[in-house]
């Protein structure tokens, strides 16, 4: 079975990361894979001083083995100043090749303003550098304040079928690159 962990890179109570990352999770689950979500606003992290070592922080270990374990990824992030959000490069560099290297990883972005593929970019850099595998599907959430009803569901069909499609590629290169 494939084993997806989802991040949300928001610290934001009402945040659209974590709506977005719900979204794909029910798609991912639906395709067969088991999904974990590693939620950073219930998660004690301290920043990455470059050290192997955070005798004082047990969800540093809750954050490696639980990605170690895992074939892939989805990393929601919202775009802060055109770039990833601080939270989740510190979470990122928290780990190492160890944890991440061969991982399979799809990407979300939101945005409170047009779409755009800064932090897309920003990540697929990150993760190709600890030797991840991207998979060409993004999604970049533009508007993000109008884009989800009441019950935290897509508004718009177009981008709902993209967030279908973008569930069907992390799980079916996750078994391929991953032999599952």
């Amino acid at each position: 079975m494939v084993k997806i962990v989802g991040i949300t890179g928001s610290l934001r109570e009402t945040s659209y990361s974590a709506k977005a990352l719900k979204e794909t999770v029910s798609r991912v689950e639906a395709l067969g894979a088991e999904v974990k979500i590693l939620d950073l606003r219930d998660m004690n992290l301290p920043f990455c001083n470059g050290g192997d070592e955070y005798p004082n922080y047990p969800d540093v270990i809750k954050l490696r083995e639980t990605v170690k374990q895992a074939d892939g990824l989805i990393l929601a992030t919202p775009e802060y100043h055109g770039s990833v959000s601080g939270v989740l490069k510190n979470a990122l560099d928290l780990m190492s090749f160890e944890h991440l290297s061969g991982k399979v990883v799809g990407m979300i972005s939101v945005l409170g303003g047009q779409s755009n593929n800064n932090a897309l970019n920003d990540l697929r850099v990150i993760m190709r550098w600890v030797h991840a595998w991207v998979i060409p599907e993004q999604i970049a959430v533009g508007q993000a304040w109008q884009a989800f009803d009441k019950e935290d569901k897509l508004l718009d069909a177009k981008l709902a079928e993209r967030f279908d499609k973008f569930a069907h590629s992390l799980v079916d290169n996750t078994r391929k690159i991953r032999e599952i």
